[in-house]
């Protein structure tokens, strides 16, 4: 029987855009959260992004983005043009998962190796595109306008630059996204289609990416930017957003074991159901996350009480975390006092797409590296999670174990299961 190995990790996040500054930053709850300037109006009621820092892309012009420490510099131009500002996260993440994998051209260029993507496409780039068009002409839009800003963005430039000949295509099950793509990779692989996957998520951390949500009084009106994000707290108010770029990569067992590969985890199996309930709603008793959860634990023969971490989709709204909770209090039953819970999103904000694969490399990270973050900035949990283990600080404890929740609109959930290589 075929295993699934995670080997690669890069990451631009809000809270760091290498392996180890964002290990740091898990083990020691340093968020990554701050006022953003584009929300100092009077008229926008949110004011906290999970920003991305010692990145430059808020030029219109892609000649001006720059990344840390001088990379990407010499991106070249005819890559550059058809890039949303994730895109130009993606590139960076990827070389970094690439080397840290320790993959060359060949392992990346053939029909065995494929790219599964996950984003919302540039909100920013399409309404800057559309309304050049409404006010200059059609002919004074950027040639390859659409190919930067549409969903699938990440897809045709990734696949065209790293000339990867595999399996490829893009997901777009909202916040549930990535944790599709690396579902169907893992699938891939098992089923010997592919030996080798690399899985992307990004999102671009604009105004115009994070502010619509404000709409539907979903994201957090708290200013402050160390308890704006705080989930399962009696007293949230919302998400905050974020952006930037993570990528995974997973690798058939033998193909991993005979280049001699660094292995962060196995990916044990998944599963995914939908709540039928709501077009942006969970249900309230979290009906489709539980059979998700549930179709995963059959599908890999695992019990429930053997999980020592879940971390959690819980963003902070109301409405979200409750049903996240009744989910697990069906699935777990008597273990829920034993399983450490937590969510990431209290230090990361909310990725949107991209939450899924973010969290699902930071559960590698804590396979490999031995710890259990917190879930950071609750004062007053939320009674309906007190009978849970709702960890507020980071254990130095080793997972065998862990389960990643990820759900979006539709009530799409996908739940993932990782666990320690032996």
């Amino acid at each position: 029987m075929k295993r699934v190995l995670v080997t690669g990790l890069g990451f631009v996040t809000s809270i760091g855009n290498n392996k180890k500054s964002v290990e740091q930053s898990l083990k020691n709850l340093k968020h990554g959260i701050e006022k953003f300037k584009p929300f100092e109006k009077e008229n926008i009621p949110v004011k906290v992004v999970g920003t991305i820092k010692d990145f430059e892309t808020r030029s219109k012009d892609y000649e001006d983005w720059k990344a840390p420490n001088g990379e990407l510099q010499n991106l070249r131009q005819n890559i550059r043009r058809s890039l949303a500002p994730h895109g130009f996260y993606a590139f960076y993440a990827m070389d970094q998962a690439l080397k840290d994998a320790g993959l060359n051209k060949e392992d990346i260029s053939n029909p065995k190796t494929g790219l599964y993507t996950a984003s919302a496409g540039s909100t920013s780039l399409m309404y800057d595109n559309l309304k050049k068009m409404h006010e200059r002409g059609v002919m004074r839009c950027p040639p390859l306008g659409i190919v930067s800003s549409i969903v699938g963005t990440l897809t045709y430039n990734l696949t065209a630059a790293y000339e990867i000949l595999g399996s490829s295509t893009g997901f777009a099950s909202a916040c549930a996204s990535s944790g599709h793509a690396i579902g169907y990779a893992f699938n891939e692989i098992k089923n010997g289609n592919q030996d080798r996957m690399i899985i992307v998520g990004g999102e671009d951390c604009r105004l115009e990416t994070i502010l619509p949500f404000s709409a539907m009084r979903v994201l957090s009106t708290n200013s402050d930017p160390d308890k704006a994000a705080r989930p399962f707290d009696k007293h949230r108010s919302g998400f905050v957003g974020t952006g930037g770029s993570v990528v995974i990569i997973m690798e058939e067992e033998s193909i991993a074991k005979k280049r001699n590969a660094r292995v962060y985890s196995e990916v044990l199996g998944w599963g995914q159901a939908t709540d039928g309930y709501h077009p942006a709603k969970p249900h309230p008793k979290g009906r489709g996350l539980s059979q998700a959860i549930k179709n995963a634990l059959t599908s890999t023969k695992t019990n429930p009480s053997s999980i020592n971490y879940i971390n959690a989709h819980a963003t902070g709204t109301y409405p979200g975390d409750l049903a996240e909770l009744e989910a697990l209090n069906e699935i777990l039953g008597s273990s829920k006092k034993q399983t450490a819970i937590s969510s990431t999103k209290a230090l990361t904000g909310h990725g949107l797409s991209l939450a899924s694969v973010m969290e699902a490399a930071f559960c590698n990270l804590n396979i490999f590296e031995k710890f259990i973050p917190g879930s950071a900035n609750i004062e007053y949990l939320d009674d309906a999670a007190k009978d849970f283990n709702i960890i507020r600080e980071s254990q130095e404890k080793e997972p065998k174990i862990i389960l990643s929740n990820s759900s979006g609109f539709g009530g799409a959930n996908v739940a993932l299961l990782f666990k320690k290589y032996q």
